[in-house]
């Protein structure tokens, strides 16, 4: 199986915020934002696996400014690390002003994502070699993210999390 870039499965969507999407603020609804996150993450988990891919785990979401109606939204994922049937997938999600055209990060998450065959059983993904520096540091986070997970979940010791424990004994 070749090992894979995350620019390979780099997923861009573009839309603008429509008033049927929007709360009594006329900002985008979370829930219609959390909708488009999970089907960029899912067509760059296919790209990467090239499976069926299905939503394990939404990891971490942060939705740090309202996005109000009329704006241009685009969401951006890749995967940032890939184990051995799973895949985590970035999101950064950008706005643009509809009055200036000025871009700016409205919210970001952290998918996680499972390649299955055509029975719903886990498959193998392709590794994943990152090439830029936050491709990198992405890359390594993921790895102390899932340990944490793992640990908190009861599935991992705390001692054989050495990935985290590097973190408090550098």
């Amino acid at each position: 199986m070749r090992t894979k870039t995350p620019s390979e499965s780099r997923t861009v969507m573009t839309d603008m915020v429509l008033p049927s999407e929007t709360n009594p603020l006329n900002n985008l609804f979370g829930g219609e934002l959390l909708a488009r996150m999970d089907r960029a993450a899912s067509i760059a988990a296919r790209r990467h696996s090239r499976r069926i891919t299905v939503t394990a785990a939404v990891n971490h979401v942060a939705f740090n400014r309202s996005v109000p109606l009329g704006s241009v939204v685009t969401v951006e994922a890749a995967v940032s690390r890939a184990f051995k049937s799973s895949m985590e997938i970035f999101i950064d999600v950008w706005m643009e002003d509809r009055f200036t055209g000025e871009r700016a990060k409205a919210n970001e998450a952290i998918y996680t994502f499972v390649a299955v065959d055509d029975t719903g059983v886990p498959t193998e993904v392709p590794q994943l070699d990152p090439q830029t520096d936050l491709e990198k540091e992405r890359f390594a986070a993921a790895l102390r993210r899932k340990q944490l997970s793992l640990v908190l979940a009861g599935k991992m010791k705390p001692s054989d999390a050495t990935e985290l424990k590097a973190l408090f004994t550098s």
